[in-house]
């Protein structure tokens, strides 16, 4: 079930990582955040940065126009 959701199509690097870091934070340990983005250089490093900060991509999905959806899972251990 998703705890929260967050649609960054049409925000770049690194304001859309940092929406996220300050999502999360709301977000209780195992919650699941869906996430909206736009291909390209978005879905190139926001996994990226999810999975550093200590998160789990749980899904991946391409949806119309061009965007895709992540189901992120929070860690336990929180954000740095």
């Amino acid at each position: 079930m998703v705890s929260s959701q967050l649609d960054l199509r049409g925000v770049m690097c690194p304001i859309n990582v940092v929406q996220i870091k300050l999502k999360m934070k709301e977000i209780e340990n195992d919650g699941i955040l869906e996430i909206v983005l736009d291909e390209g250089e978005p879905m190139q490093n926001v996994p990226r940065s999810i999975k550093k900060e200590g998160h789990k991509v749980v899904k991946v999905e391409k949806i119309p126009e061009g965007c895709y959806k992540l189901l992120v899972r929070k860690n336990g251990g929180g954000l740095k």
